[in-house]
């Protein structure tokens, strides 16, 4: 769970979406220089994974609420060159999704060069397959009106 858990360790993702479920709020990452949803790792004060996730949306958002489904809609392993540099090092991403109250206003944090909303019809040229299927996977879990 630990950063310091080489070669693999767990981190906790979250995918904002706007209230309506027509925007999606992303971050251009620092170090990757990509879009991407919020996350990062599991901290000794994360009671829970989903704890993490919610804890990592407001702080890289800059949002100060957010209505987190509990229950992951992705999970994901993939390779970090940043992390550690010189080895090699795999995320297992547990993702979650979470809705941004109406009129919400977001901040750029340390983290990112930028933060915005990006129309779900109007996504980044350089999101992956997975972002695309964590966006639409996400949008169906609140369109679907299950309990949360």
């Amino acid at each position: 769970m630990e950063r310091a858990c080489l070669t693999d360790h767990v981190t906790a993702g979250v995918l904002v979406l706007s209230a309506d479920l027509d925007h999606v709020l992303l971050n251009l990452h620092r170090k990757a220089g990509r879009w991407f949803h919020f996350g990062g790792h599991c901290e000794r004060d994360d009671r829970t994974v989903a704890g993490a996730a919610l804890r990592e949306g407001l702080e890289e958002s800059g949002l100060t609420a957010l209505e987190l489904d509990p229950v992951p809609v992705h999970l994901d392993e993939h390779e970090v060159a940043f992390c550690h540099p010189g080895v090699t090092v795999h995320h297992l991403d547990v993702r979650f999704t979470a809705l941004a109250p109406t009129g919400a206003i977001h901040h750029t944090s340390a983290e990112s060069i930028d933060v915005r909303w990006w129309p779900v019809a109007a996504l980044p040229d350089d999101l992956d397959d997975d972002m695309h299927e964590l966006v639409a996977t996400a949008r169906a879990r609140w369109s679907s009106g299950r309990d949360r």
